[in-house]
């Protein structure tokens, strides 16, 4: 009886001992882990969701945005559902490829850029975006902040066409500054937000429209920077 709980005993503190390591491991890589589950997801951007999810209601309350913790990923990756992709964006000179999703829910900017007005349409009016900025240089928005320049081209797709924008300003601006994303009279414009290295003050970057083309007869590179980093269907 007693070699029998003595080897209960044994098992016992292995197994408190596994649970430990992977405790411990999983502080140790706690980023890569967080990064690695926001860059593996790819959804379906489809023609027909894309036309569906634009009719949706999104949650447009900027107050209630976090910072971007592990929790809050792993979540959003749980309930991938609740982000409604409406298109994406793909800036190849900063190697910046991202769903584009309905609103600023915590789960949404968890995993994609999002949309910061209830009915914006792409090609008119300001079309504004806001994404996270992450220690991991190649996520979410952070590369806006590490490689975006003056000049630049950014792309916009809804699945059925591609908008081409120039960037023609990057500025650093406070979080207060909201009227950035409202339109402008006689411009068409792309404005993309994030947070600045301290969290407190934001990156803005805006480009102005220049054209757009059905899907497939936009230049073979531009339909690459789509194909070649999204599910893309029509």
């Amino acid at each position: 009886m007693q070699k029998k709980q003595h080897s209960g005993l044994k098992w016992l503190g292995r197994g408190v001992f596994v649970i430990l390591i992977a405790i411990s491991l999983a502080l140790i890589f706690n980023e890569q882990i967080k990064s690695w589950l926001v860059s593996s997801y790819s959804p379906a951007v489809t023609a027909k969701a894309v036309k569906k999810n634009q009719k949706k209601t999104g949650n447009f309350n900027f107050s209630k945005v976090k910072s971007l913790d592990f929790q809050t990923v792993a979540k959003a990756r749980l309930n991938k559902s609740a982000i409604n992709v409406v298109g994406s964006i793909a800036i190849p000179s900063v190697d910046l490829y991202l769903p584009i999703g309905k609103g600023v829910s915590n789960e949404t900017l968890a995993l994609a850029a999002g949309t910061m007005k209830a009915d914006q349409t792409m090609g008119q009016g300001n079309y504004a975006l806001a994404g996270h900025h992450m220690i991991k240089h190649g996520a979410l928005f952070s590369p806006l902040y590490y490689k975006s320049k003056v000049g630049q081209m950014i792309y916009l797709s809804d699945v059925t066409h591609i908008y081409a924008y120039k960037t023609t300003e990057r500025t650093f601006i406070k979080a207060t500054d909201v009227q950035v994303i409202d339109d402008v009279v006689g411009q068409k414009l792309v404005t993309l937000i994030t947070c600045d290295k301290t969290g407190a003050g934001r990156l803005m970057i805006r480009g102005k429209y220049v054209q757009k083309w059905a899907f497939k007869q936009a230049p073979a590179k531009v339909q690459k920077s789509f194909t070649s980093h999204f599910n893309n269907k029509y």
